[in-house]
């Protein structure tokens, strides 16, 4: 049986990440600070840490050994750089959960694929990375990992991960703004995005560990979704109609909102035998599922 370390798999897909592998006869160990109790059968070991004190964090890991080491909570070089120091010898395989916000300082409208951003080669800087904004730090964190660590590593990029158990708020703004008749500003209502749902993100961050990916690979459910459509199937779900703001407030700012499409490409994926669902199979019901929850709530 093989032995599975994830590092913050306790809310949001983090929880299916766990029960993916937990499936598949997998042994699961779980890192966690203690802050929030994992919801898991009896059999998912936990290690308590904490990734922000580095020996803190290695003194947790120093007598342990595991087949693949999944890590959610890294956002930053230092982190990727502490990861290879803790787990170096410990573990052959590391599957890093990064993001399509890695694609974020091209200037481009064609789908994103793997070969956009090349973590290779990249300049990192560790030691002063606090306050990187989101995309560099994940850019730098893949750039440490593939250019330093001894074992092999896969890099999980995924879209925004929607879902009944996402405690972001993001889709939630918006159906909470129409169905209190509130502005929602857009760049562009027409700009199509991709997304995928947090069960599929668990399972495909497990599967890229377990069937030994290597390298960046990303993964979306099938088909885009315009910020139009988004709006229509929460109008159809709250029976209520959208106010669309023509200039943009900190309160009206929709967290979805771009100023043109942005879409990544999972053909790599889908050849290497992952199968994704469509993002249309899915998300009109996941909207109407929250829009009656905020109807309970009034």
């Amino acid at each position: 049986m093989k032995k599975a370390l994830v590092l913050g798999g306790t809310r949001f897909f983090g929880v299916h990440l766990v029960e993916a592998l937990l499936e598949q006869g997998i042994d699961v160990t779980v890192a966690t600070r203690g802050n929030t109790i994992p919801q898991f059968s009896e059999n998912v070991g936990t290690i308590r840490c904490d990734r922000t004190k580095g020996n803190n964090f290695k003194k947790a890991f120093s007598n342990t050994e595991w087949d693949i080491v999944f890590d959610q909570i890294c956002y930053k070089p230092d982190d990727a750089l502490l990861a290879i120091d803790t787990f170096s010898g410990k573990t052959k395989k590391y599957v890093f959960t990064s993001t399509k916000s890695v694609y974020d300082h091209l200037d481009q409208k064609n789908a994103c694929i793997e070969a956009d951003f090349d973590p290779y080669t990249y300049n990192f800087a560790v030691g002063n990375s606090e306050n990187l904004p989101y995309g560099e730090g994940k850019r730098q964190a893949e750039a440490v990992f593939f250019q330093k660590a001894p074992f092999e590593v896969s890099a999980a990029r995924v879209p925004i991960v929607m879902g009944p158990d996402d405690y972001t708020g993001r889709l939630d703004f918006h159906i909470k703004k129409v169905m209190d008749g509130e502005e929602i500003f857009f760049p562009d209502v027409e700009a199509e995005m991709d997304y995928i749902l947090s069960k599929e993100a668990g399972r495909f961050i497990a599967w890229a560990g377990v069937n030994g990916v290597i390298g960046p690979i990303n993964g979306s459910s099938d088909g885009t979704v315009s910020m139009n459509e988004i709006i229509s199937l929460i109008e159809k779900a709250t029976g209520k109609k959208a106010v669309l703001a023509k200039k943009a407030t900190k309160e009206n700012h929709s967290p979805y909102g771009i100023p043109f499409s942005w879409i990544m490409s999972n053909e790599r994926a889908k050849k290497e035998g992952f199968l994704f669902s469509d993002v249309h199979q899915w998300l009109p019901e996941l909207i109407k599922q929250s829009a009656d929850r905020h109807r309970t709530r009034v």
